[in-house]
């Protein structure tokens, strides 16, 4: 029998206009303590945000989600938050933000694959 990974998974989110609460999924972002996994991907779809916000600011969100992928990979370039642990990472990535990207609240799982449950996870709800 194959063990299985208590872990957890939130979803990125891009708000064009925080006032209007309407948001487009972008990333995912999949932690497990027992293995010490963290992972994300994202993919910006541009001409949906753009229907949403004519105006937004597409290239300070590339710059806003590579800072997060840096700390998720724990890259040296990064910053400070990127030499944190995996579950501190983890936790600072999905903190509460009013900004144009937030993330969903957390959400547990199993798996026996944490790779094939990020990317079954990913094509679910982002793709």
């Amino acid at each position: 029998m194959h063990e299985r990974y208590l872990y957890e998974y939130a979803v990125i989110r891009v708000v064009p206009r925080v006032e209007r609460e309407e948001f487009l999924n972008i990333g995912l972002i999949l932690f497990c303590k027992q293995k010490k996994y963290l992972r994300m991907s994202y993919s910006v779809p541009s001409g949906k945000i753009r229907m949403l916000c004519p105006e937004f600011d597409l290239e300070q969100l590339e710059e806003n989600i590579r800072s997060f992928d840096k700390i998720c990979s724990g890259s040296k370039d990064g910053g400070p938050i990127a030499g944190f642990d995996v579950a501190e990472r983890f936790r600072w990535l999905t903190a509460v933000r009013s900004s144009s990207i937030q993330i969903s609240r957390p959400h547990p799982g199993f798996s026996t694959n944490l790779d094939l449950t990020f990317d079954k996870l990913y094509s679910e709800l982002v793709l």
